[in-house]
């Protein structure tokens, strides 16, 4: 008798890094709420978890970052003004974004040792039972979104679903980069995984990419997993070792990627996605041209 897998119904974004690479402007705003066009990184990504039906967000957070939790609540004064002032439009929209009653957790990463502790440091409110892991810097431009679309994988296959795209051989050296075993369309099916090999040593050029889907048996390898590529805690390399007892499968998702991590990426971000906005779109390719 087959049986389906388990829903899957929990998100973990890490949240704790230090946003060096757009210093200084996280100097005291978190990377994660710099805006782009108007409205801040995460709440892209918040929208992306809600479509592909997560109820309970698990955010892993550090010092100074409280304003997270902040912008997820109710700013009554303001609000107050809004509706005062009967701008009614934009108060929705920011209603909208509102944490739902139990939706989201918060708990800390004291020491900043690597996404894979992140993602432990998560394990006691995702208890046992599969989690999406969605990198909260990188937007995916796409309809559905990229982790609706691998949802709609896990719950064909099961097993551990990983987001990738493809990216030139001289950059691979990067990322975590699969090794597929054989494909079929857009699924891969993995052998191994490696994070950030060497020029030239690349198994492919299928890079991981901020997207996943796990089992709960990780968190057991996460807490005795050996500090690997640039001293941290990998996931991938944890993800490696569960390979060894569950099935990967690689989905390389439609979509558009944006590492709003990085100073052009964070660029590059706000000028497409304000392009494609109806309201915005034709002033701002007007401004564009103008400064060209």
């Amino acid at each position: 008798m087959s049986t389906s897998p388990v829903r899957l119904r929990k998100a973990v974004f890490p949240v704790a890094g230090l946003g060096t690479r757009v210093l200084p402007g996280t100097k005291t705003t978190p990377k994660e709420l710099l805006n782009v066009v108007d409205r801040p990184i995460l709440s892209y990504i918040v929208e992306e978890a809600r479509e592909a039906g997560i109820e309970h967000i698990v955010f892993v957070t550090g010092r100074a970052k409280e304003a997270i939790e902040d912008y997820f609540d109710h700013q009554i004064e303001l609000e107050a003004q809004l509706l005062a002032k009967g701008k009614t439009d934009i108060l929705d929209i920011m209603n909208a974004e509102l944490a739902r009653a139990g939706e989201m957790s918060f708990t800390r990463q004291m020491k900043p040792k690597g996404l894979g502790h992140a993602i432990w440091c998560a394990r006691d409110i995702i208890g046992h039972e599969p989690f999406a892991v969605i990198l909260p810097d990188v937007i995916v431009d796409s309809q559905p979104g990229a982790l609706k679309q691998l949802a709609e994988v896990y719950a064909e296959v099961g097993g551990n679903v990983i987001g990738v795209e493809q990216v030139p051989d001289s950059e691979t050296h990067k990322y975590g980069i699969i090794d597929p075993a054989t494909h079929e369309g857009r699924r891969y099916a993995m052998k191994g995984m490696v994070e950030k090999p060497a020029q030239g040593t690349a198994p492919s050029n299928m890079s991981i990419s901020g997207r996943y889907i796990l089992q709960p048996e990780i968190f057991d390898l996460l807490e005795t997993q050996a500090a690997g590529a640039g001293g941290e805690i990998q996931l991938t390399d944890a993800m490696a070792r569960l390979m060894g007892q569950q099935a990967f499968t690689a989905y390389e998702y439609e979509g558009i990627t944006h590492d709003c991590g990085d100073k052009i990426g964070l660029l590059k971000a706000n000028v497409a996605l304000a392009l494609k906005r109806p309201d915005l779109g034709a002033k701002a390719r007007a401004a564009i041209e103008a400064l060209l």
